[in-house]
């Protein structure tokens, strides 16, 4: 069970991290392009962006996988972001979206299956 729950927290670490990447990376494109900030945040964001296609190589499952349910990860934390940084206040069918994005990922990334065992995935002790 510790093991797990370690594989667990891994993840969503790097979800999280990932997330960070691609949308902090876009916001700063954004920024340039769209709110005419200097050259240096479309450089920095580029840069920002590839570190997002680097850090879900320390996932522990397969690309398709990994990628699948990241998508419903950067659902979540796309709202968050509008919430956080652009007082954006999703409505229901915003927040019911991210519920099913959510079960969605947990779902596709978090269901034990045999092969995981087979490539190192925590799911037994």
């Amino acid at each position: 069970m510790y093991n797990r729950i370690k594989t667990i927290l891994y993840s969503l670490f790097f979800f999280f991290v990932a997330g960070l990447c691609e949308i902090g990376g876009g916001y700063l494109v954004w920024l340039w392009l769209r709110e005419s900030h200097s050259w240096i945040f479309g450089v920095l964001g580029g840069l920002v962006l590839f570190m997002y296609g680097v850090v879900p190589t320390f996932q522990k499952t397969h690309f398709h996988r990994t990628y699948a349910a990241y998508g419903g990860i950067f659902i979540v934390m796309a709202l968050c972001w509008g919430y956080l940084f652009e007082d954006f206040v999703p409505d229901i069918y915003d927040i019911t979206g991210t519920i099913v994005a959510a079960i969605g990922v947990i779902v596709i990334f978090y269901y034990p299956r045999k092969e995981d065992e087979k490539i190192g995935i925590g799911t037994s002790d």
